[in-house]
């Protein structure tokens, strides 16, 4: 049987600032929703919606101790994003050196 695949997509997910937040919050360490909400000037409710739709998309793991929602950062469904974003890296590249290329020769026909 195929895994199930998530409700929400990577690029979904990430599209919002707060949830792009939640995971650098979460880069270095597993947190409790209680402990994230701090950070944030939204309720505790409005903070778990938003981990809600980080743990469909598989960019963090819930895990229950006790009473207690823990959540830490997945890195693995963002290599999908990488994967996405090298493939246009090369037109920036071009971009770069044709700007470099045009700076260079105008400061040589300037002298």
């Amino acid at each position: 049987m195929a895994a199930a695949s998530p409700k929400h997509d990577v690029f979904q997910a990430i599209a919002d600032p707060t949830r792009r937040r939640l995971l650098q919050l979460l880069i270095d360490q597993e947190m409790p929703v209680t402990a994230i909400s701090r950070h944030f000037p939204m309720s505790r409710t409005a903070v778990s919606k938003h981990l809600h739709i980080l743990a469909e998309a598989g960019l963090v793991k819930v895990r229950k101790v006790g009473r207690e929602t823990r959540y830490k950062l997945q890195l693995e469904p963002l290599h999908e994003l990488k994967q996405w974003l090298s493939y246009y890296e090369r037109f920036w590249d071009n971009k770069m050196n044709a700007l470099a290329n045009f700076v260079e020769n105008d400061d040589e026909s300037d002298q």
